[in-house]
């Protein structure tokens, strides 16, 4: 699966991700994009925006996303925190449909 992760998210999460493909948002030369463009842009080349901004859900229209977005919440935004939810990332990127929104919590 193609996964961008946006600013919010922990770079080094991605070698936690072995058999998808991730960037992030400013490898991509995103950086500073509001999420609304950068939906957007994340539809012509990603399957899923991976996100730490629990806001999302409430700035954006959800009945019209262009890519499925994963929302991960922990309690205080360390790496060691993100990775303890890997188990629960693999388990639903299988089952994660176009243009969705799920929250993964720890």
């Amino acid at each position: 699966m193609r996964i961008l992760f946006d600013e919010s998210m922990p770079a080094p999460l991605a070698a936690d991700l072995t058999s998808h493909s991730v960037r992030t948002v400013v490898q991509c030369g995103w950086g500073g994009t509001n999420n609304g463009q950068l939906l957007k842009l994340a539809a012509q080349s990603f399957d899923v925006l991976f996100t730490a901004d629990r806001n999302i859900q409430y700035q954006q229209n959800l009945n019209t996303l262009p890519v499925a977005v994963v929302v991960l919440t922990t309690p205080d935004g360390l790496l060691s925190s993100f990775r303890q939810l890997v188990p629960k990332i693999l388990a639903t990127l299988p089952t994660l449909a176009p243009r969705t929104l799920i929250e993964l919590q720890l």
